[in-house]
């Protein structure tokens, strides 16, 4: 009797889940983004947003919550209500590497969020204030070996893509070049467009337009390959250090409690978007690369391997934050 109970609210919850994932979303999806609105993450997930909303009929709003490189909006979408209404868009930053270079870390980047797939994926230019002398990579790659006791390097913070970009960058010359993380990687552009500080790994979308303008100087591109929006800058890896490969990887979350009927709800909405001819060449048009799209599982073994991959870079480069 004990069993068939048993049995019984099993089927039942089962039958509730599948119920409410079938009337799945019937209010407003809120996406939370750890950081400040103007960066890769925040755009991608504003756009995918948009796509929703059209795709449901169903209000999706983007809540940035900036701190602590990302990680204060993930600890709030980790702990959210896991019924599918509250969403976690982050790079590699707050899933993968903050949990490596931080001490105390208010949530399991691994056990507390059930992952959808990757969104978004867009390279960084590696751009220098004007006024330095360097007319390509491997001058600048030089001049940094000469210089480095008294040159700086921007980022928007402790543990983004362009920070790990920049820490690569002094393991593969054995420099140290001191880091100077900002709260964004806009502040961190305007310093640099200012003077303040001399150069910057920095995501395509937020830092192109600047070079186009003559603004900044772009020495070369961190993808594997050269970007067909500006195919004019060579790679770091053809430039003379090859296997060079960062990107700002956007991946989506949900708390891992959600049900996986609403997971796979979700994923799938999110792969009807991304297969879009319009939409894919509209996220090309703003430097996100569309190309990764994955599936949920597929997605864990990614982030797994990406904590080996930073792990190395991390070990390396003596990154802590206590």
């Amino acid at each position: 009797m004990k069993q068939l109970m048993v049995w019984l609210i099993t089927a039942l919850l089962s039958c509730a889940a599948v119920a409410h994932a079938q009337n799945y979303p019937s209010k407003p999806v809120r996406i939370v983004v750890g950081f400040a609105p103007g960066g890769s993450t925040d755009l991608t997930a504003r756009i995918f947003a948009q796509e929703l909303n059209k795709l449901w009929n169903n209000q999706v709003i983007v809540d940035n919550r900036p701190g602590a490189s990302g990680m204060i909006g993930a600890e709030v979408a980790a702990k959210a209500a896991p019924d599918g209404y509250t969403w976690l868009v982050s790079p590699q930053t707050s899933i993968v590497v903050a949990p490596l270079i931080f001490k105390k870390v208010n949530y399991d980047a691994v056990k507390d969020f059930a992952t959808v797939s990757v969104i978004g994926s867009t390279p960084q230019l590696l751009v220098l204030h004007p006024s330095l002398p360097a007319k390509n990579f491997r001058e600048f790659a030089a001049f940094v070996k000469a210089n480095a006791k008294n040159l700086s390097f921007g980022s928007g913070g402790f543990g983004s893509t362009p920070h790990m970009a920049g820490e690569l960058f002094n393991s593969s010359l054995k420099v140290r070049v001191t880091h100077v993380p900002y709260k964004g990687e806009n502040p961190g552009v305007a310093d640099l467009l200012g003077g303040q500080i001399p150069y910057m790994f920095s995501n395509f979308p937020v830092v192109f337009p600047h070079v186009k303008s003559g603004k900044l100087k772009a020495m070369a591109i961190t993808s594997p390959q050269r970007s067909p929006l500006a195919p004019e800058f060579p790679t770091v890896a053809e430039s003379g250090i090859p296997g060079f490969d960062t990107a700002t990887w956007s991946g989506l979350y949900l708390p891992s409690a959600t049900p996986r009927e609403i997971v796979q709800r979700v994923h799938a909405a999110i792969h009807k978007i991304q297969t879009e001819p319009e939409f894919r060449k509209r996220m090309l048009e703003q430097g996100i690369d569309q190309s990764s799209a994955d599936t949920p599982e597929k997605h864990a073994a990614f982030v797994k391997a990406e904590f080996t991959r930073w792990g190395k870079v991390i070990r390396e480069a003596g990154v802590r934050v206590e």
